[in-house]
């Protein structure tokens, strides 16, 4: 059941030193995308005061993360929800912040869309959504292996890719969400974290 994904331990660490301040004061985390739990898991471990609300539209996804959760057994990891982003109606409970790590690049175009349009229905003013993976800049990549990634993506699906960050930001001001940080991280991936308007 439990499922293994090797990036995990690789940028792990790094993105929970952004959550660690992103995050701060926030009670209750909604992660969209949560592929196979082990990020939940590592994230409510280190983040005991937050409630961690895992979440996957894939049966598959859901068995591993729950595997994971159960072996676990952390009091503030709920168990996986089904959300597919591009549906309406999420079922999902109260969330003061969002996380999504690599999943815009391996979607089509109406799951970003989705994403941002629950953080808008979801997410009280002030509240971040934080978001982790490739980028390009101006149209351009920032580095060789980001465009041949992007390339593989695209050949396996062509409405996946990697995304324009300038694209991914206006369509979350058309959502009502703010960019507020661009951080760099390890193997030209980046942070950004976005902040729901006042409504």
């Amino acid at each position: 059941m439990k499922q293994n994904a090797p990036a995990t331990l690789r940028n792990r660490t790094f993105i929970l030193d952004v959550l660690r301040r992103v995050l701060a004061g926030r009670r209750d985390v909604l992660e969209i995308a949560s592929g196979t739990g082990e990020h939940a898991v590592f994230f409510a471990g280190e983040l005991p005061d937050v409630q961690w609300h895992p979440s996957d539209p894939d049966p598959d996804a859901i068995a591993s993360i729950e595997a994971w959760r159960s072996e676990a057994a952390l009091p503030n990891l709920a168990p996986p929800r089904v959300i597919d982003v591009t549906g309406d109606a999420w079922g999902a409970p109260h969330a003061d912040a969002m996380v999504c790590i690599n999943m815009i690049h391996i979607a089509p175009w109406s799951a970003a869309q989705g994403l941002f349009g629950g953080a808008a229905r979801l997410l009280p003013a002030g509240a971040p959504l934080y978001l982790y993976g490739p980028y390009r800049f101006a149209g351009e990549h920032v580095a060789p292996s980001n465009e041949a990634f992007d390339a593989s993506l695209r050949e396996r699906d062509p409405a996946w890719g990697v995304r324009d960050l300038d694209d991914v930001t206006e369509l979350a001001a058309s959502a009502g969400l703010t960019r507020t940080e661009v951080i760099a991280m390890p193997a030209n991936n980046h942070s950004v974290v976005f902040v729901r308007d006042a409504r």
